[in-house]
């Protein structure tokens, strides 16, 4: 996905991509974005909008990670979890990149504390995904407060009707790139424990890490309080 998309966002294309999670296509996008960044000047010139605030946090430390050579750049991360107002205070201070959710962005913007008047280029990353969860007004409003002279790069792993719609709603002469999409079966064994009502999770959980003895481990929580739960557990 790097070196098909790469070059055309290098000339400043609109860019629609499809590739699976885990293809490189954040690296694809970021590096076109530094490419073009202007440090002298202190004010937002790419924004880029995840579904979720991990994918945000995520997208936003690759950046800064492939960044570490340009001194003085500032990337920020706009969503939930952090309150209003410190992002707001630190938005004075003055932002190259901009990171977020629709939900947050749009909020900041109805509330004139984020400018994007600046902004040369746009970023949706896994836009199937924020479609799915409902940000599809989310991401309209935001765009409504873009420059309409601007690039647009929009990622996806499929390309539904929806996303289709998306992109002629909102780029411009677009060069569609798409890799292998297919996740290859049998990478991962999968299996399924049924856990009754009246059986303790954490015990059932502390038995099957007794039993297959992990080097690594990622285990995934529906709520904040439950993940802070098993990590304490």
């Amino acid at each position: 996905i790097q070196a098909k998309s790469l070059p055309l966002i290098l000339e400043g294309k609109d860019v629609i991509g499809q590739a699976k999670t885990g293809s490189g296509k954040t690296a694809a996008f970021a590096l076109g974005l530094l490419n073009s960044v202007d440090i002298s000047k202190k004010n937002i010139q790419s924004l880029v909008l995840c579904p979720t605030r991990e994918l945000a946090e995520q997208v936003a430390n690759e950046i800064r990670r492939l960044a570490r050579r340009i001194d003085n750049l500032k990337v920020i991360t706009l969503c939930g979890g952090i309150s209003e107002s410190i992002q707001e205070k630190s938005l004075q201070t003055g932002v190259h990149i901009a990171v977020g959710t629709p939900g947050r962005v749009f909020r900041l913007l109805d509330k004139e504390s984020l400018d994007l008047r600046a902004m040369s280029i746009f970023t949706l990353d896994e836009a199937d995904r924020m479609l799915d969860m409902g940000f599809h007004d989310d991401i309209m409003k935001v765009v409504a407060h873009l420059p309409k002279n601007r690039q647009t790069i929009l990622f996806s792993a499929s390309f539904p009707e929806d996303i289709k719609n998306l992109s002629e709603g909102i780029q411009k002469n677009t060069h569609e790139v798409k890799v292998d999409t297919a996740h290859v079966g049998g990478e991962i064994n999968q299996v399924f424990y049924e856990v009754l009502p009246d059986q303790d999770k954490n015990d059932l959980l502390y038995r099957i890490l007794g039993k297959f003895r992990p080097d690594r481990m990622l285990i995934f929580c529906r709520t904040k309080k439950e993940s802070k739960d098993v990590a304490d557990f």
